[in-house]
């Protein structure tokens, strides 16, 4: 069987492109939908692997300035990756991963990353997992805050003409400084974000969008649907959080109140939040979110020296990192850190691209993965120093699946 694996050259292609994805959604890729992907994923962004004149497998790559400790780096974000039944186990993904890989490299896209359907696929091709992602259910009695304050600012449901203008700059101060978030464009956010066809609803009411604005500037806001419902006159239905963010602790404190005091709801719903979320510390009873801890997203180094180049590190002794990666065997060597140039010194540690995939973000320490057999020191006290220079203020965090 022959795997002839190509960027797509027209809109009927990424259509083609796109089925196998869509067959494990139970159907077809719509002309709505073809539209919304079509506006942020040019075709030439959209593999398709073609066995016998016909596509088996598919796999794309948004162009994303993705945020990392202390700046940007332009990144491969990977997506709607998908292989007919009919062809499984028969080297399609990795074909595909091997001219996805390819393609960013030649791209200058230093970083890929993912959210992975299935997460024992993607170890494989060096991506490594690089945060968690947090979810509650609480209900609305037992949300009350740990202290009292006075209020500020003024609440302001905006209509969907208004949104993106409002909006998008509260977005994209907290994206800046928050390691795993990309920037969005106008298009993605009118595609991808804003748009409320019915099959997202899943039962509930229309997208709502409010923010709150405190000295005449949006510096919170929150995108949410009501699911309403009632049982003997008792209201049992849910406010669901699609996302929600503020520019200071002071407006995410006041979005988050506005979220759990909405009347007629018996409980709140928040899903992909970071696991360093204030909430833990603003409710008086945060054991009640019954918060639950998944992974998020999966970091692949695509170029080793430009992607340690394109962060910041803490302060500390620089020390060597030998890097294993045998399937971008260009990343093979000695790596000098601070500043990601290639040595020939003595390593300090020795890893596989996975591990710095994980460590990256700075979601997880070269300690963690240690003790997990993943890192192996070479010098006394090497771990402890890379902890030192890879450290970052908070946890990474992305507010949507791509």
């Amino acid at each position: 069987m022959t795997i002839d694996v190509r960027p797509c050259s027209s809109r009927e292609e990424l259509k083609q492109a796109l089925a196998p994805i869509w067959h494990f959604f139970g159907g077809t890729p719509t002309d709505e939908r073809m539209e919304r992907f079509a506006a942020v994923l040019p075709p030439e962004r959209m593999l398709a692997a073609w066995v016998d004149g016909t596509v088996a497998g598919g796999a794309g790559a948004f162009p994303f300035e993705l945020t990392v400790p202390g700046g940007r780096v332009r990144a491969a974000g990977i997506t709607v990756v998908g292989v007919f039944p009919t062809h499984r186990r028969r080297g399609v993904l990795r074909a595909m991963m091997r001219s996805q890989l390819d393609q960013a490299h030649e791209n200058g896209e230093p970083v890929a990353y993912l959210w992975a359907s299935e997460e024992t696929i993607y170890g494989r091709f060096g991506y490594g997992l690089a945060s968690l992602a947090g979810a509650f259910d609480l209900r609305r009695d037992r949300a009350a805050f740990a202290q009292a304050y006075e209020r500020r600012g003024r609440l302001r449901l905006i209509e969907a003409g208004e949104a993106l203008e409002v909006i998008a700059p509260v977005y994209d101060a907290v994206a800046a400084e928050t390691p795993g978030m990309f920037g969005r464009t106008r298009e993605w956010w009118e595609s991808r974000v804003l748009p409320d066809p019915e099959f997202r609803r899943g039962g509930g009411g229309e997208l709502q969008r409010v923010v709150v604005e405190i000295d005449g500037r949006a510096q919170a806001y929150a995108l949410y649907r009501l699911h309403i419902s009632f049982e003997a006159g008792i209201p049992t239905g849910s406010t669901n959080v699609i996302e929600a963010m503020g520019v200071t602790p002071e407006a995410t404190r006041e979005i988050w109140r506005y979220l759990f005091d909405i009347d007629w709801m018996n409980s709140i719903k928040a899903g992909l939040l970071p696991v360093d979320h204030p909430l833990f510390f603003l409710l008086a009873e945060p054991r009640r979110m019954g918060f639950r801890v998944t992974d998020a997203l999966w970091v692949r180094l695509v170029d080793v020296e430009a992607a340690l180049a394109a962060r910041s590190y803490g302060e500390g002794q620089s020390l060597v990192i030998e890097v294993a990666d045998g399937f971008c065997p260009w990343n093979e060597g000695r790596y000098r850190v601070p500043g990601g140039e290639r040595t020939e010194a003595d390593p300090d540690l020795r890893a596989d691209v996975t591990t710095l995939g994980s460590v990256y973000l700075g979601g997880f320490t070269f300690a963690e993965l240690a003790r997990a057999l993943r890192v192996e020191e070479l010098s006394p006290g090497g771990i402890a120093r890379a902890d030192a220079l890879f450290h970052a203020d908070r946890a990474p965090w992305c507010p949507e699946i791509f």
